[in-house]
């Protein structure tokens, strides 16, 4: 204990230490956040100005947008703005910071992907009970129950990770701030704590899958059962980008976090944890106005709208 040192700053991991290379991490890393923002605000605003939209599925969905933007934004600028200005730093407050909101965003995300597939459960095996089960008091309490819970997950982690002192370097082997690389920095022992949190993540993560898994294993009979094969359709419509999504969320986090930790940091390693906190949140928009009929309709509407309104106005001046 004698050697430990008060830590006001941490040093990333950069992706290179050649200019030419930081510069293209700061663009591709651009690039992908401007999709991010602009895709998930555009489903953000499509589902709160069309009213056909209104209605629990897209209601969640619009909860979805918001931790995708939310959990690019913690991590994707700070890592931005290193590469454009050749630094390595981050601030101990900066770091607190994105140990608190990206574990928060990502397990809110996993509860409404869980909510999700009970919505769809209750919407195709139980039609005439929808509206009583999932009504507005019901779906404001999945909600806040989805928020409190992971804000309590993140509060927990977060003060047992910063609870331990740091000696033995401030170099994070890491982009950003990852709760696994900075218990490596401790002066205690804490292979237990990191242990911990391996297992309860693990648990908490495997019990939503299996909710999951076991909500599509009774919906698949009953869209098979439908007589009508456009009902068919309209049911795998809503169902397919879900599914997709949850297997992108869960794939990448499961592959992140279940490889066996290199004492050294690899190319590898930098790119499978962009595999799982950059491509969700920039594919989870594309798929769902691509997959989504009524979703990629008013998607389509309100760019032709703002378009077709923008030329006309443009006519009408010259």
């Amino acid at each position: 204990m004698s050697n430990c040192t008060i830590v006001t700053e941490f040093l990333l991991l950069g992706f290179s230490d050649t200019r030419e290379l930081q510069v293209l991490h700061f663009v591709i890393f651009l690039a992908a956040y401007l999709a991010a923002l602009v895709g998930n605000l555009l489903v953000i605003t499509v589902v709160t100005m069309y009213h056909n939209l209104h209605r629990p599925m897209y209601y969640f969905l619009v909860n979805l947008s918001i931790l995708d933007l939310g959990s690019i934004s913690v991590i994707i600028p700070k890592s931005m703005a290193n590469s454009l200005l050749n630094i390595r730093t981050i601030s101990y407050s900066g770091c607190v910071t994105q140990v608190i909101f990206f574990p928060l965003f990502c397990i809110a995300d996993l509860a409404f992907l869980t909510i999700m597939a009970y919505d769809r459960y209750v919407a195709i095996c139980k039609p005439l009970h929808y509206e009583t089960i999932m009504n507005k008091r019901a779906c404001i309490q999945m909600v806040a129950g989805a928020w409190v819970g992971a804000i309590l997950y993140s509060t927990l982690h977060t003060g047992g990770t910063f609870s331990i002192p740091f000696c033995h370097s401030n170099t994070i082997n890491q982009f950003f701030c990852e709760i696994p690389q900075l218990l490596k920095l401790s002066c205690s022992d804490a292979y237990l704590t990191e242990l911990g949190i391996l297992v309860f993540s693990t648990c908490l993560i495997s019990s939503c899958f299996a909710f999951i898994i076991v909500s599509y294993v009774q919906i698949l009979p009953t869209v098979l059962r439908i007589p009508s094969k456009e009902s068919q359709n309209k049911a795998f419509s809503t169902c397919l980008p879900h599914i997709i999504v949850v297997s992108l969320f869960v794939s990448t986090g499961i592959f992140a976090h279940m490889k066996p930790t290199s004492g050294s940091p690899s190319v590898m390693d930098l790119f499978v944890t962009v595999l799982y906190s950059v491509v969700p949140p920039l594919m989870n928009p594309i798929i769902y106005s691509i997959r989504n009929k009524e979703l990629k309709a008013s998607v389509r509407n309100l760019i032709h709208r703002r378009v077709f309104d923008n030329n006309t106005r443009f006519i009408s001046i010259s």
